[in-house]
């Protein structure tokens, strides 16, 4: 205290403790020691988490103004950043000798590390992650984004839906499912929001959070809910083992029935002439509007998740728990399989010029995929499982939803533009190639 009594001593590190920060709301204590960890301590001196990465002792550590990353240099020559719930984000490389102070700016855009190389460097390593949606208290199944880029839509087993300015601001919050919200869909014109629930619902919001409707035709945990693409129609999809076509206003107009077991994907083509489905019973099905079955797509060996359709509606991409994305020709030929998930891939989804694709995994990632199969990146920052995945209209950004409770709105600028992301590559790394006396290379973008 302030008059020199000892409030609390914190014991949980194995070797000497070098440094230790203070979050800007006081409520956790970072310490940095020789064991080569961070730890993150409640001031009532709880642990409440373990920050695990370094090679070596780690010497400093800081918390960025707002709270939400954590930056540590070490003994092992690097620098790591950190999220607050302990997920590293990426390792800073470049210093030749030990780095003994780390530091991050009032805005929280650049770092700055200290080491016995003789070195101060400046790092921004932030700019693929634009921001963080937190508010959510429990796992977010779900994110769409509107037409217009400006808002975007969470769902959550908190049984809310909550609608986010893209800067993270929120703006409303909808209650009034009363169990899981599983799904959640904005109209092309930005003015209804559906949500679809464990509670068998699908509920109608306008866009300032009033409700205007339930439908209560499934018997079942509705598990999807999407709009056409002129927003005269929604398509649901329900544990109860068909799909549902709706009106705008909420008029049923038929019922889809033919799989054997839930159905979580689901799509339209642009020109609402196709929808595809995607099941548990392992299997994706084509159908007319009209609820004709075209085709059965079968090869997944496990639980399918989710189904997107190309721009152009030449290709279907589905999603399973088997670990894998599988691309289809519309006539149910196999075109190519994806693999690289470490886990049950829960979402996929086609930018909006079709060239790239995104795929959401338990494993923790994001990844981009170009159309043809190619790795571009894995995205990493998220703690849980990634739920659900989304494009922004104008493929700049990209929605991830997890089962940290969080969405992350990620800069594409960065990543899906390989000129681009060689430039922003060379950027990072050329003073390193350029000051490095063992390093003959140069980087020219």
């Amino acid at each position: 205290g302030y008059n020199g009594t000892l409030l609390r001593t914190f014991q949980g590190h194995n070797d000497r403790i070098y440094k230790v920060a203070i979050s800007p709301d006081g409520q956790t204590i970072a310490s940095a020691s020789g064991d080569k960890t961070v730890r993150l301590w409640g001031t009532d001196g709880t642990l409440l988490n373990t920050l695990q990465g370094h090679s070596d002792r780690v010497y400093n550590v800081a918390i960025s103004p707002d709270g939400k990353t954590i930056a540590s240099a070490s003994w092992d020559a690097t620098v790591k950043q950190w999220s607050w719930e302990g997920t590293l984000l990426t390792t800073l490389r470049g210093h030749q000798d030990l780095v003994y102070g780390v530091a991050i700016s009032r805005d929280g855009k650049t770092i700055a590390s200290a080491s016995w190389d003789g070195t101060v460097r400046l790092w921004k390593p932030d700019g693929i992650i634009l921001t963080r949606l937190r508010g959510h208290s429990d796992l977010v199944w779900a994110v769409a984004i509107s037409r217009d880029g400006k808002t975007i839509a969470s769902a959550s087993w908190d049984q809310t839906v909550k609608l986010w300015n893209k800067d993270g601001s929120l703006q409303t919050t909808l209650s009034g499912h009363s169990a899981r919200v599983l799904g959640i869909a904005i109209s092309p014109d930005g003015e209804m929001i559906a949500s679809a629930s464990a509670d068998n619902t699908i509920k109608l919001w306008n866009r300032n959070g009033s409700l205007l409707k339930t439908l209560t035709n499934h018997s079942s945990a509705v598990l999807a809910v999407v709009f056409s693409s002129d927003g005269e129609m929604m398509a649901s999809a329900s544990a109860d083992k068909t799909i549902k076509l709706w009106k705008r206003d909420g008029t049923l107009i038929t019922t889809l029935n033919g799989h054997s077991d839930r159905i979580y994907g689901l799509a339209f083509k642009k020109d609402g002439t196709l929808i595809a489905s995607g099941s548990w019973d392992k299997t994706v099905k084509l159908w007319q509007p009209d609820g004709t079955l075209i085709t059965t797509l079968k090869g997944h060996h496990d639980r399918v998740y989710s189904v997107a359709i190309s721009p152009d509606g030449e290709t279907i991409a589905s999603a399973s728990w088997d670990r894998t994305i599988k691309l289809w020709k519309r006539d149910g030929t196999l075109i190519t399989t994806l693999n690289g998930h470490q886990a049950g891939v829960l979402a996929v989804v086609f930018s909006p010029d079709g060239n790239r694709i995104a795929s959401a995994s338990y494993d923790k990632t994001v990844k981009l995929w170009k159309q043809d199969g190619t790795l571009l990146t894995t995205l990493k920052g998220h703690s849980d499982g990634v739920l659900a995945v989304v494009f922004s209209p104008d493929g700049e950004m990209l929605a991830s939803a997890s089962g940290d409770n969080t969405v992350i709105v990620w800069n594409l600028d960065q990543v899906l533009d390989l000129d681009q992301l060689l430039i922003y590559g060379c950027n990072w790394i050329k003073d390193y190639l350029n000051t490095n006396s063992e390093v003959n290379d140069v980087c020219h973008p």
